[in-house]
């Protein structure tokens, strides 16, 4: 007879409709309120004596959920949220979310996982199609664009190291700009491999000043590739992909492009010219969980040769010996990445898009375009604001006039404390400046204009 579950693993009725009706109940949010930074003394309080020997009661866990830890938490899926890059998960994609976490998916190999592997990777392919890269592309889907980003430049040190019959002691250096993702920064410093700072003019990474910061270098043949940035955090800028491409080329250079924030944009064909050149990519990163309305954390990974990263990623060990079969159609997302332990996070997003369609996204993506250009007109409308440059995506960084940095975060917590909107500052050559973030399709031109005319 076989033993019955332990209390903790049994089916509790009533405490799934407890979290149902918490889940429906914030679903429902239309629009999503901001909410307030927490007080850690007060958060403390609360939390006091929670976890015991005995356990409490779950109504009355969800009750100080609901009423003080959740209220402490700014919601990134605000449409008034319009700070770093929001996140604005459609409500499929949060509902297969929970299916995603209900069902305990290990999504490591194909072996385990081959029908949610098979679904992630016809959304990896259809990225991949976006942004032009061949047949023969794949990759899986991390926690991150930092993940990303971590995981494509090992396979760029390692290949570069195989290819030179160098080993780890040779000086390696990738070319990045002075624009580039501080997770750029963080993963060369781990990796153990320099960089090569190419400076910018106009925040723009180039062929021209990339091939001039080659030429003029004494240990040219220490530098094995270079990292463009597809909309730059800050201000939404697209590097020279096609120069970039041009130069990587010339001198047989790892080419890899964070497009965490703005590679969405491929699904938007009022841009997708400025994106050339990331067909010619070694590696790309995009960021669902930003602009393509997945929640977190999600983040697509893709390689042009992933066999390349298989040859680095896969790791060893004789209980993962059946993973690897040799069979055709074996595609274990472990092998092209730095993870083992892995998330099936790439599901929600292919359930959106197989409910919503892809015209659906690209009309949103489309919104959040819409929005920075009549918000930089807007600004420009106004006597007492400054547009500091033309919006390529959907950020768009201004003045205002007569400000110091002092009355940019003053105004940034008046906003917030009356739940108007949550933008905070952002530096702009050495200025403290102002920032708006589109993302969220349900953020109109009235919140911005209210939002706009708190400056006067």
């Amino acid at each position: 007879m076989s033993a019955a579950p332990h209390r903790m693993h049994q089916y509790d009725a009533d405490l799934v409709d407890l979290v149902f009706d918490y889940m429906r109940g914030r679903l429902q949010y239309d629009p999503v309120p901001l909410d307030h930074p927490g007080n850690g003394d007060k958060l403390r309080a609360h939390l006091d004596g929670l976890l015991n020997e005995q356990g409490n009661a779950a109504a009355d866990v969800m009750k100080l959920y609901d009423e003080h830890l959740s209220r402490a938490v700014i919601s990134a899926d605000s449409p008034r949220y319009l700070s770093f890059i929001p996140c604005a998960p459609t409500k499929a994609a949060l509902l297969f979310d929970m299916v995603v976490s209900c069902a305990s998916l290990q999504g490591i190999s194909w072996l385990e996982a081959a029908g949610a592997i098979a679904a992630e990777n016809q959304v990896l392919r259809l990225i991949a199609d976006r942004a032009g890269l061949p047949a023969t592309a794949g990759g899986c889907f991390v926690s991150g664009g930092s993940a990303g980003n971590l995981s494509a430049l090992v396979v760029a040190r390692d290949t570069a190291r195989r290819k030179h019959g160098v080993d780890a002691r040779a000086r390696l250096r990738i070319a990045v700009s002075d624009q580039a993702h501080s997770s750029i920064t963080n993963t060369l410093n781990i990796i153990g491999v320099e960089a090569l700072v190419v400076p910018t003019e106009g925040h723009r990474l180039t062929g021209e000043a990339l091939r001039a910061a080659i030429e003029a270098d004494d240990d040219r043949g220490s530098i094995i590739g270079v990292v463009a940035t597809a909309g730059t955090t800050n201000a939404g800028i697209i590097d020279d992909l096609a120069g970039v491409a041009d130069v990587a080329g010339h001198y047989d250079l790892w080419f890899h492009v964070d497009g965490a924030y703005g590679g969405a944009g491929l699904f938007a064909p009022s841009v997708r010219e400025r994106y050339n050149g990331i067909e010619r990519a070694d590696s790309f990163v995009v960021d669902p969980h930003k602009w393509l309305f997945a929640p977190f954390d999600c983040a697509a990974l893709i390689y042009r040769k992933p066999w390349l990263a298989k040859g680095v990623h896969t790791q060893d060990a004789s209980y993962l010996d059946v993973l690897h079969t040799g069979d055709g159609e074996e595609w274990n997302p472990t092998d092209y990445a730095y993870h083992l332990t892995r998330r099936a996070r790439g599901l929600p997003l292919w359930f959106s898009l197989a409910v919503h369609g892809t015209q659906a996204y690209t009309d949103a993506i489309e919104e959040g375009l819409r929005l920075a250009r009549e918000t930089a007109q807007a600004i420009r409308d106004t006597e007492h604001l400054e547009l500091v440059r033309d919006p390529e995506l959907s950020a768009v960084v201004f003045r205002r006039k007569g400000w110091g940095a002092q009355d940019y975060y003053d105004w940034s917590q008046r906003l917030l404390a009356g739940q108007v909107g949550f933008v905070t500052p952002t530096g702009w050559e050495g200025e403290t400046v102002a920032r708006f973030a589109f993302l969220h399709p349900g953020t109109s031109m009235e919140m911005v204009h209210e939002i706009l005319g708190t400056m006067a």
